[in-house]
């Protein structure tokens, strides 16, 4: 039977809770099959080869051999196609006409560019989640940025990781927008694997804590602009910061 899943189905919120419910939250482990049962063959082999990616177990430039991936996982090559038909979608597997498909490779000055869109729609995100937000998504949003501050506390950076995608959820949903809000997650997720490089540079988590504060208050007053610069601000990348990032990226990055 043919499968149902089309790769816009990756690009939506709940797939991405797939992934983070795998990979990223510190839930009970279970085996590829053991996931098969409570998801497709498709999203669960998706989110296994996205992990790789974000983890640097496959790296950039790095062949995806389906016949490989099939037997990694025990299954049969079409979910495995499909998932890599997805994340080129995303845009973290590229097609070469000598290679077929490969872990996407990206110029550091692209790289660069897209950080910079991202920070524009987080900016956004956050100037209409300072208008439109509830009191109950603004208490949410307090009550993930102490979990966070514990997390810094523990030393726990897997899990500070985590934590961190959940308050930038909980701002896109804050903000009640459907197109910005999905793009803004789209765009993370093909940044994901330098956006965790980001985030584990030495300070970095430090000074996230102390952004998030500001782009909080800035919400909870309901200063819109406010909010938009601190989101902005937070996400940019300059001076020695992106110096750092640059130098901590793979060689395999085209110049």
């Amino acid at each position: 039977m043919a499968s149902s899943f089309s790769t816009n189905d990756v690009l939506t919120l709940s797939n991405w809770k797939i992934f983070e419910k795998i990979h990223i939250k510190n839930e009970p482990a279970m085996n590829i099959q053991q996931s098969i049962k409570k998801n497709t063959r498709t999203e669960v082999i998706l989110a296994e080869i996205e992990a790789m990616i974000i983890n640097g177990t496959l790296t950039s430039g790095e062949r995806l051999d389906e016949a490989l991936l099939a037997k990694k996982f025990g299954v049969s090559r079409t979910p495995v196609r499909e998932a890599i038909r997805a994340l080129t979608a995303i845009g973290l597997v590229q097609n070469t006409c000598r290679q077929g498909a490969e872990v996407a490779q990206i110029s550091v000055s692209m790289l660069i560019e897209m950080f910079e869109l991202m920070a524009v729609l987080e900016g956004m995100c956050a100037q209409f989640a300072a208008r439109r937000a509830t009191n109950t998504e603004r208490s949410e949003m307090f009550s993930t940025h102490k979990e966070l501050e514990k997390t810094f506390e523990n030393n726990d950076h897997e899990k500070f990781y985590s934590v961190n995608l959940k308050f930038h959820d909980q701002l896109y949903a804050a903000s009640h927008t459907q197109y910005l809000a999905g793009e803004t997650l789209r765009l993370r997720r093909r940044l994901s694997p330098y956006r965790m490089r980001v985030t584990y540079q030495p300070g970095r988590m430090r000074a996230s804590l102390d952004e998030h504060l500001e782009i909080l208050t800035a919400v909870e007053a309901g200063n819109s602009e406010q909010a938009m610069a601190a989101a902005r601000s937070h996400m940019r990348l300059i001076g020695n910061e992106l110096e750092d990032f640059i130098a901590s990226l793979s060689n395999k990055l085209q110049k």
